[in-house]
């Protein structure tokens, strides 16, 4: 049986799928989680439902591919590595180099090296984790699929800043968006739970996680992202600050004597709901905190989620559907709840939520049936995507 990795790498950790072929049915999942740190551990979960965790020391990210293979093996999910006929990787930026998925070589590998500014939480990891999946499955076809090339359909009006347009030319500044693969699964899947064609349908997709940004689509395609350049701009998230004026960075430099480098790891890694509340990155803590910090981070939060609502709401002239996924998205009623709430005031052409509804969490509606603007549940599935992007372009079936 052929078989596909799907991989989505972090800076010490990456989370897999494997997949069978052609049923598409996952047959174990997992992480390498605390890569290079203390603490280390492997986990694999099989499609019976049963799971292994082991505490191990974990060197480096080919250290982490090589148990991947000691577990599959020792687990009889694959008898013969040569039943893996692809690994696919989610990246996160592909700047201008990469408008599509790409099969990677060591020959186009350096040039995700080279967009380490362009998604610095991400890129770097990502690159050393396809360079070791390369290292460990030399035969094996190595696919990156990138965020960005679902948002190549931007026009220029919402893509360019208002800087010189030599910038653009030189340097390909502009906006790339993020969390295209995940939106590349839950926009189709939005329009046929709603029952009509993804291009007649305006989506406002929320993915909500430790990263977060909201997404209009439009004619079946994106039409404007609140992550910028890189994904540190946009709503608030779990350590990223989003949206903020320039000159203040400037400002902090000086009185707090920082380099740009300085400051912009602090934009990345300090700030967010980590920044704000003083407690923890995760919002389940900062939901669980009585702090008056925890609570007022919630609030920005949600308020951030709100604004960017609002204005593609108004960009696109209406909206048919708003969609939460991702951790927070998929789990956290009260955020939902409270994005609803804004949406109330439209009356009988606005959001009517369904409170009840609301409680529960996996794919559903928490809107009343004859609410004009619909709300959704869809938890997201970015591995599906990888995994079939994989198929296409090494014409594996």
């Amino acid at each position: 049986m052929k078989k596909v990795l799907a991989i989505n790498s972090g800076s010490s950790s990456f989370k897999y799928k494997l997949f069978s072929l052609p049923d598409e049915k996952v047959i174990a999942s997992g992480m390498a989680d605390r890569v290079g740190l203390d603490n280390a551990s492997f986990e694999i979960k099989l499609a019976d439902g049963t799971k292994h965790v082991e505490k191990t020391e974990i060197a480096d990210q080919e250290a982490a591919v090589n148990l991947l293979i000691k577990f599959l093996k020792q687990f009889n999910v694959v008898d013969d590595l040569h039943e893996i006929v692809g690994v696919g990787h989610r990246v996160v930026n592909g700047g201008e180099y990469f408008d599509d998925s790409t099969i990677i070589t060591k020959e186009n590998l350096p040039k995700i090296y080279e967009l380490e500014d362009y998604a610095p939480l991400h890129n770097p990891a990502e690159s050393r984790g396809i360079e070791a999946f390369m290292n460990v499955l030399p035969e094996v076809p190595q696919v990156a699929v990138f965020d960005t090339t679902y948002h190549r359909a931007l026009d220029p009006v919402h893509y360019l800043y208002s800087l010189p347009y030599e910038y653009y030319e030189k340097y390909g500044v502009r906006k790339y968006g993020a969390h295209g693969t995940s939106i590349r699964y839950t926009a189709p899947h939005a329009a046929k739970m709603l029952g009509k064609d993804l291009k007649d349908l305006k989506l406002i997709i929320c993915h909500l996680g430790s990263g977060a940004s909201i997404t209009a689509v439009k004619d079946g395609k994106s039409y404007d992202t609140s992550m910028g350049f890189s994904p540190i701009a946009g709503i608030t998230m779990a350590t990223r600050c989003g949206d903020i004026d320039p000159s203040l960075i400037q400002h902090l430099m000086h009185v707090e004597g920082k380099s740009m480098d300085e400051m912009i790891h602090i934009l990345n890694h300090k700030s967010g709901l980590l920044g704000l509340s003083g407690i923890s990155p995760d919002m389940r803590d900062v939901r669980e905190s009585d702090t008056d910090h925890a609570k007022l981070a919630r609030k920005i939060f949600i308020n951030r989620i709100v604004r960017y609502i609002g204005s593609y709401i108004a960009e696109m002239g209406g909206v048919d559907a708003i969609i939460f996924t991702a951790g927070i998205g998929e789990h956290d009623m009260g955020v939902r709840k409270e994005v609803m709430d804004a949406f109330k005031y439209m009356g009988d052409m606005g959001v009517e939520p369904d409170y009840e509804a609301n409680e529960e969490n996996g794919e559903h509606f928490i809107t009343k049936p004859d609410s004009k603007v619909k709300a959704m549940v869809i938890p997201t599935n970015e591995e599906l995507i990888i995994e079939r992007d994989v198929v296409r372009l090494t014409n594996i079936n």
